[in-house]
């Protein structure tokens, strides 16, 4: 196989139109039938009963009132899967928004939120038009277990007070000052709100264990919601603390803006803009790895920015896509975004027909809820995983995200983060420089900054496309760090047919950093599904100890250690014939 049989084609300049298109609009193309239909109203009435319990939960621990969470959930939810660019993106409310909301409120009040929500969507709108989005791709990945495991601890504090039914003041923002105040609550502690959240902590976990695909978390709220209202149980529930929740939505109303308002609010709806566009684009890169088709992101972005602005004008919340909630719309049999605007009609639904029986639902059940949703933010698994395997840089640059997150602000764990990795990643190219001095420069094919493409093969999404055994090359030139590692699923996804076997070169790779080594284990996992041999060949001993490091190594890749392509199909070939 030549390099001329392996170049790719000069991809033809796309307009406007087509990268903004909606993926709504390249589903309906494609053809849609009864039973697409039939697949998308399950798909979203699943999601639906899923993102009920979770909206209610994420806004009160937000510091606002749970209605707040459904209707943004509708509302966003809407937009986000009517104009985005993912075709299974669902979108709402997060618990990666909880810290930033709870401490917008504290000191600027719910008025200084919708503000910040308002400028977060005109910010994510104009990176999506500029075509920025690409950019926030290449936050390091352990900038992004670092923040998401800061934010899942902080959560959970957050939601002590329900768990244990303590009486409390309203807690302060700040880590410290939070722990002190609920120590310090301890005694007012509630056997009865104990009772509900072991309970309901042991059925979700039970349910998920035995039972995956039954609706644990509405389960849950429905029996403990059942059990208060029966036994009279003592505990705080949406009722006695909200008076319960509106059936009509709210009118749609512009904000009060001045100047110095704006100026206040503008670190935090910056902050927004920044999660937002992270976890929408993580999410829409979590849906493309489990269907095979590719979002764009700047369409995407876009969309984010009218879903944050129309949540801002209903008084809503900060919405992006969820990415729990996209990967159960997958789960659940979607074929495209049908199955996210009925969600947002399904919750629309349960809200004019069952919003007085939500009066009913205990605190503590939804406590429970967000516990589990922060310890799977943690990623406890993954942060000690980086902690054992990693180099000492990436190991400080997770930690110190991580506990900037927590102790201090999520914006400057990010900066923090960031900066660090750019350091970091100087000094291994001074390093790799030093070594390679007589190699040859270059890059991953494509280029470094992927491009957005519209649809253009009027293919419908179809789960049992078969595959086609043959073999297909790669050769990869340049340090496969966190900026390129991206560009090797982006070029990967654009093979026309599935390969027998994937062979990757990494004869011109100086140094493989942590995001490359986990984006090269996913694309190993995900070939390995699809029963496709992977070769690595041409490695350096360093950049062959680092993918080892990362539990890159026999049987999950064939060849390691062959020193060119040729080789390593020979091995390959030999291999076989002596199997038979």
């Amino acid at each position: 196989m030549t390099d001329s049989a392996l170049r790719q084609p000069r991809p033809r300049p796309d307009s406007f139109a087509e990268l903004f298109t909606p993926k709504l609009v390249t589903s309906l193309r494609e053809g849609y039938d009864g039973k697409r239909f039939v697949a998308d109203v399950v798909a979203g009435l699943t999601v639906a009963i899923v993102a009920l319990p979770l909206a209610m939960g994420i806004a009160i621990a937000s510091g606002t009132t749970p209605d707040r969470g459904l209707f943004t959930a509708i509302v966003a939810g809407f937009i986000i899967s009517a104009f985005g660019g993912s075709r299974f993106q669902i979108g709402g409310p997060t618990a990666a928004f909880i810290v930033v909301v709870y401490r917008t409120i504290e000191t600027h009040g719910y008025d200084g939120l919708i503000v910040a929500t308002l400028i977060a969507g005109l910010i994510l709108i104009a990176i999506g038009y500029l075509r920025l989005g690409t950019y926030i791709k290449y936050i390091p990945y352990p900038v992004t277990i670092g923040f998401t495991a800061g934010i899942g601890i902080t959560i959970f504090v957050s939601q002590v007070a329900d768990l244990f039914g303590l009486t409390t003041a309203k807690l302060p923002g700040e880590f410290v000052a939070k722990v002190e105040a609920l120590w310090a609550a301890m005694p007012t502690l509630n056997p009865f709100a104990v009772a509900l959240s072991a309970i309901s902590l042991g059925l979700i976990l039970g349910l998920r264990h035995y039972r995956p695909k039954w609706p644990g978390f509405l389960i849950a709220v429905v029996l403990a919601s059942v059990a208060t209202a029966v036994f009279a149980l003592d505990v705080v529930t949406i009722g006695s603390k909200f008076g319960g929740i509106p059936r009509v939505p709210p009118t749609p109303q512009f904000p009060a803006l001045s100047l110095a308002g704006v100026k206040a609010v503008l670190p935090d709806a910056i902050t927004i803009a920044i999660l937002a566009g992270i976890e929408s684009l993580l999410s829409a890169v979590v849906a493309d790895g489990m269907t095979g088709r590719r979002h764009r992101s700047n369409c995407e972005l876009v969309a984010q920015g009218f879903a944050n602005v129309g949540s801002a004008l209903i008084g809503g919340l900060p919405a992006t896509g969820a990415i729990a909630r996209t990967a159960t719309n997958i789960r659940s049999g979607s074929t495209g975004p049908i199955s996210g605007v009925l969600h947002a009609v399904f919750l629309l639904v349960f809200v004019l027909v069952a919003a007085p029986l939500a009066s009913y639902v205990p605190l503590a059940v939804l406590a429970a809820i967000l516990a589990i949703v922060a310890w799977n933010m943690s990623e406890v698994h993954v942060v000690w995983r980086l902690l054992q395997n990693s180099g000492w840089g990436d190991r400080v640059v997770l930690t110190a995200t991580m506990l900037l997150t927590v102790f201090y602000d999520l914006t400057v764990g990010i900066e923090v983060g960031v900066v660090l990795s750019a350091i970091l990643f100087m000094h291994h190219m001074a390093e790799a420089v030093a070594v390679e001095a007589h190699g040859q420069a270059g890059a991953l094919p494509g280029g470094m900054i992927g491009r957005d493409q519209a649809d253009d093969d009027g293919r419908p999404y179809d789960p049992s496309q078969q595959t086609r055994e043959d073999v297909v090359v790669y050769r990869i030139s340049g340090p496969f760090f966190f900026g390129a590692a991206n560009q090797l699923s982006t070029t990967l996804s654009r093979i026309g047919t599935r390969p027998k076997r994937l062979v990757l070169d990494f004869s011109a790779v100086p140094l493989v950093d942590t995001t490359g080594a986990a984006t090269l284990r996913g694309v190993v996992e995900d070939m390995r599904k699809r029963g496709a041999d992977v070769v690595l060949t041409g490695m350096s001993r360093p950049v062959r100890r680092s993918l080892v490091r990362f539990g890159i190594r026999r049987p999950e890749v064939s060849v390691l250690t062959a020193p060119t392509v040729e080789i390593a199909l020979a091995q390959m070939d030999h291999q076989e014939l002596a199997a038979e």
